[in-house]
């Protein structure tokens, strides 16, 4: 009862600052900003993505990046050889997603078997494979080069994009908070508290670690897509391992567990680049603001173990068990 109260709540405040994001444009007109945010709701979409897996089912993937590059290379070689239209991304997302159910499903069969941290290195190992197959079919992706290609003219305006982004993440975020209350939803926590446990219950374990794989890699292919869209342009990287670990500290720093934390994960972490960053021209050693967010994320997990949203929820059930205790006294004195 208690979980559920933080998740309605945090779901009215996710709303309300969803209203407010869509608002803000139409009052603040800025493109640096608009591109910013824009980055920031593709993440985000990423990053609960992940949380399907680590939060809420157990699974530490090394790989998710494969996902995200499927989708962005779909979105990208379509409009590469094809006249840009809406029916054409709308397809070619819907390809790329498919693409990434199968894949995941596949995937998930011959690596959901495996514990821990032999999972973790084989999702790795695959996810270098798809890497290495986009640097050597130069003929399709040209390689680390990658290719630049046309958007439909409804997505020239930044504003178009940034709300479709925007409205995207909103989806996601109910449509997964609606997934994770579901039966199933209610098993995969099962499995993440204690797997054997489930298992002697007659789960089949695997078989809801397959589907939860399934869900995180169609979403994952999803924010691919939208990023090689906000870029226009795609290359290698977006299967590096620099992807998958850019989920994982938002994941980890938001709140794991938790949907909104990994969107106020993204938030940070895009906002904490664009600043650093920025700051560069005050001086030198601005320009390494990887070590910098570095020593940030260190301090985060020292003082916030549970993420953001997570020691937020503890500190909050700790008041409120202290209120309960003393109306409980407060009812015994005076009966």
């Amino acid at each position: 009862m208690r979980r559920n109260r933080f998740t309605d709540k945090e779901s009215l405040l996710f709303l309300i600052i969803g209203i407010a994001l869509f608002v803000f444009p139409f009052i603040y007109e800025d493109r640096s900003m608009l591109i910013l945010f824009t980055q920031i709701f593709i993440f985000a979409i990423f990053a609960m993505s992940y949380d399907i897996l680590l939060g809420f089912t157990g699974i530490v993937s090394f790989g998710h990046a494969m996902f995200f590059g499927i989708g962005a290379y779909c979105v990208s070689v379509m409009l590469k050889h094809h006249e840009p239209t809406m029916l054409l991304v709308t397809g070619a997302i819907s390809l790329g997603v498919l693409f990434s159910l199968i894949i995941s499903f596949v995937v998930g069969l011959m690596t959901l078997r495996l514990k821990s941290h032999y999972y973790a290195m084989l999702t790795l190992a695959l996810a270098g494979l798809f890497l290495v197959a986009a640097e050597k079919w130069r003929t399709l992706t040209y390689g680390n080069d990658g290719f630049t290609f046309q958007v439909p003219e409804f997505f020239h305006d930044r504003l178009h994009f940034y709300l479709v982004c925007l409205v995207l993440m909103v989806i996601v975020y109910f449509g997964l908070k609606r997934f994770i209350q579901s039966p199933l939803g209610r098993i995969l926590l099962a499995i993440k508290d204690n797997e054997q446990r489930a298992e002697s219950l007659g789960y089949q374990v695997l078989h809801y670690k397959i589907i939860a794989s399934i869900v995180a890699g169609g979403i994952a292919s999803l924010s691919g897509s939208l990023y090689a869209l906000s870029l226009r342009f795609v290359n290698t990287s977006v299967f590096t391992m620099d992807i998958t670990l850019d989920a994982l500290l938002m994941t980890i720093i938001g709140g794991v567990g938790t949907l909104i934390g990994p969107v106020l994960g993204a938030a940070i972490i895009e906002l904490a680049h664009h600043w650093l960053t920025g700051l560069a021209k005050v001086h030198w050693i601005f320009e390494r603001w990887l070590i910098l967010f570095g020593i940030v994320y260190i301090l985060a997990v020292m003082f916030f173990p549970n993420g953001i949203v997570g020691s937020v929820r503890k500190l909050v059930s700790k008041k409120e068990k202290k209120e309960d205790v003393s109306t409980s006294e407060n009812i015994v004195k005076e009966g």
